[in-house]
């Protein structure tokens, strides 16, 4: 399969639930500010001082996608608090005080950056101990001239989409620059970490491998998104399927009756042939477009909430993505025999703190 160009075109329309014509309905950005937030995120990761000989590092990270990502790396060299409990909107999470001891002890936090976690990150900024690590996962991993701006994510409110680690390629970048942060912050042991990412990456080249070969199996004009939440637009550009629209507006609030109306006429039109609910977040709406339109609707993706509990061989960043794309390839008439073969176990015992 031939994979989209990763040029972007940047685009703000009113209503959240208007569907684009391409994956991800944009226009190429302002040239000036192509990689200076990226630079200066990368600089970031790269900042601070190594912990003292015989310390034990301390790491911190924000959802669970990324605890578990980190975890896998760190292995058992490290103490890793996830810090926004699973099941909770990662958009509108304000810590709670008790946060901030947290932030005073931990040598690195990781975030996803790109305006996901700003109530964490300013507690962040104000509880941190001298010489702590800030890195911002996805502002290192993306260019500006790549970010995504759709229905959901309006150029206007000046917030691209998030949601980067839904993508394998860039969820190996997620990866890669753990390892080297983990490397440079403890370097005693540098060689686990080294270890540890280099089979991790393998696997996420694997899931890669494995998605392009069962996107193969889903017939073209049937690569079609509506979900509750926006959370696959990087993943669509990559691999050739198109958002039609998400149930969640950019404001987060519920869709207006007009809006509901306007996303049922546009399923008719489409002739998509599932519609995409959240576990986590049930969407009656969503339920009732699909019984009306005929449209069968799958209401068990989740995008920062990881299967299973803590412990559960399932719960993880590789469980997470293969199971969200088996349901996605399944429900659109494919085969996903090459995802369901996938080594998702963890690289090493995941012993991070995950809030419920």
């Amino acid at each position: 399969m031939v994979r989209q160009s990763s040029k972007v075109i940047w685009i703000g329309i009113a209503l959240s639930l208007v569907a684009c014509s391409a994956s991800t309905g944009t226009t190429t950005g302002p040239a000036p500010a192509i990689d200076n937030a990226q630079s200066s995120a990368r600089a970031a990761c790269h900042s601070g001082s190594a912990i003292a000989a015989g310390e034990r590092l301390r790491i911190s990270s924000t959802v669970a996608p990324i605890t578990s990502l980190v975890a896998n790396i760190a292995g058992d060299h490290a103490d890793i608090a996830g810090l926004v409990p699973e099941g909770t909107n990662s958009h509108t999470f304000e810590p709670a005080p008790s946060v901030a001891a947290v932030l005073a002890k931990t040598d690195v936090l990781f975030v996803n950056g790109l305006l996901l976690e700003e109530p964490t990150k300013e507690l962040a900024g104000k509880n941190r101990s001298n010489g702590a690590v800030l890195c911002e996962l996805g502002t290192a991993s993306l260019s500006v001239a790549d970010y995504i701006y759709d229905f959901s994510f309006p150029i206007e409110g000046g917030k691209p989409n998030p949601h980067l680690w839904t993508n394998p390629p860039l969820a190996r970048q997620y990866a890669e620059i753990v390892r080297d942060v983990l490397v440079r912050i403890d370097p005693a042991h540098a060689g686990a970490y080294r270890s540890n990412a280099t089979v991790f990456i393998a696997r996420i080249n694997k899931l890669d491998a494995a998605m392009v070969t069962a996107t193969a199996t889903v017939p073209a004009n049937q690569r079609k998104l509506l979900t509750y939440h926006d959370a696959y637009a990087y993943f669509a550009r990559n691999y050739g399927w198109t958002v039609i629209g998400a149930m969640q507006p950019s404001n987060f609030n519920e869709p207006t009756a007009k809006e509901i109306a306007g996303l049922i006429t546009q399923v008719r039109k489409t002739g998509v042939p599932a519609i995409f609910g959240s576990e986590v977040f049930p969407s009656p709406v969503l339920e009732q477009i699909g019984a009306e339109t005929n449209v069968k609707y799958v209401d068990v993706l989740r995008d920062d909430d990881l299967p299973g509990k803590p412990g559960d061989p399932n719960h993880s960043f590789l469980g997470l993505m293969q199971f969200d794309y088996i349901t996605m390839v399944d429900a659109l008439g494919g085969d996903a025999s090459a995802l369901k073969a996938l080594d998702i176990s963890d690289v090493s015992i995941d012993t991070a703190k995950y809030p419920q």
